[in-house]
Order: structure tokens, then C-alpha cells, then sequence
């Protein structure tokens, strides 16, 4: 199984935060901008679409060293050939653990989001791989936030991966970066930049200056 390296830089796609590009365009400029983890995902498209999509973004991810993990569905995941999937707290209800498991078999990767401390506890037990915490600021899309209070404790009790997800921009990236994370995934903090690939630098800089201290 590939594993997720402290201090990667975790990047969610969808084309609708894009400004016109196609997924494939932003995978490729932020692969050269630095990101370790490229997460599919677009709820606008067919499965067929997503299948022809998600077999691309695996090839791109593959020949470059990074992995390519697929939102929602572990069945989409088997046929592109991906590292992993991404279970939001919906998906566990649809798909299990070890449902997943069976699907993908032992050697990928499964990830779930948690948006509570009591979330990342139970999740903590379960076997995932890693576990995505957040909305850490607000966001667009989300009407609530969690603050950087709880990271120090979660990094504490954690004994796998975490990544930190939500409102995370290079304003307020050193908050996070203080409070010991090192895994940060971010979506409209790049995507919506004009230069996809310089954002993603600055990000992965700053995640490097952090590890080397």
C-alpha cells in the first residue's frame, strides 16, 4: 500500500472552482507545482465521465508520483486504477468499511472526513488509513467552522495520518502550521488561482519550511 508521508500537500479538484479548466489542466500545473495527493472530485459528472476522467487522472498521478485518490465511490476507485477513496460521513452509511475493503482490497488506501472531535475519535478506531478533519475556517460552502483549538490534541491521541481541510489559505496557513500539523489539503486555495502552479509552490514552501524546523 502507498502511504501518506507527513507534511504532504493534499489537493481536492473539481472543475467548478476551476475558472474554465479542465481537471486534467489543474492536475497538471499543480503536479509541477509540488502537490503529493490529488483527490477526483466532481459532483456534476456522469459515471461514465468520471470513470474516463478518473482513468486519466490516474495515469497522470502514477507517472509522476503522486496519489490519486477518488471521492465518494470505492467501486469508481477499483476501475480507475486509484491509490485509494475519500468516505465522507454519508459514504460510510452506503458503503462500510469493510465493504470498501473488499472492494478495494487491503492495499489502497480509504480516508473519511470527520467535522467534530468526537467524529475523529470514533473514526480514530476504525480502519481507516486517514483522516481528514475540518472545515478548520470558513468556507463558501460550509456554514460552520472548527477552529484551530482542537489540532494539538487530535495530533496528540492520532496514530495515523490526519489532514486538515477547510478555508486553509496563505493567510492563515502558519495557524495550522503552528499548531504541528503537517498534512493540508486544500481545493479553492489553488484552484481558483490565476497560476495554479506557483500557488501550489508557495503552499508546498511553506509545508517545507515547517518540516525542516
Amino acid at each position: 500500500m502507498r502511504k501518506i508521508e507527513d507534511y504532504s500537500l493534499y489537493l481536492v479538484i473539481t472543475e467548478q472552482y476551476g475558472q474554465g479548466r479542465s481537471a486534467i489542466e489543474i492536475a497538471e500545473a499543480a503536479i509541477k507545482g509540488g502537490v503529493d495527493i490529488i483527490q477526483m472530485r466532481e459532483k456534476n459528472k456522469s459515471r461514465p465521465e468520471l470513470v474516463e476522467l478518473g482513468k486519466r487522472l490516474s495515469k497522470l498521478c502514477r507517472d509522476n508520483d503522486v496519489i490519486f485518490i477518488v471521492n465518494d465511490d470505492p467501486l469508481i476507485a477499483k476501475e480507475t486504477g486509484a491509490d485509494g477513496v475519500h468516505l465522507g460521513q454519508e459514504d460510510v452509511k452506503k458503503y462500510s468499511i469493510p465493504a470498501a475493503r473488499k472492494i478495494l482490497g487491503r492495499d489502497k488506501i480509504i480516508g473519511i472526513s470527520t467535522h467534530s472531535l468526537e467524529q475523529f475519535k470514533e473514526a480514530h478506531e476504525k480502519d481507516f488509513d486517514y483522516i481528514a478533519y475540518g472545515p478548520i475556517f470558513k468556507t463558501k460552502t460550509k456554514d460552520y467552522s472548527l477552529g484551530t483549538d482542537d489540532i494539538e490534541h487530535i495530533l496528540k491521541i492520532a496514530k495515523k495520518p490526519v489532514v486538515f481541510i477547510g478555508g486553509i489559505d496563505l493567510s492563515n496557513i502558519e495557524q495550522v502550521l503552528d499548531k504541528g500539523a503537517g498534512n493540508i489539503a486544500l481545493i479553492r486555495g489553488v484552484i481558483e488561482s490565476d497560476d495554479i502552479e506557483s500557488k501550489a509552490k508557495e503552499f508546498k514552501n511553506k509545508i517545507r519550511t515547517k518540516k525542516g524546523q
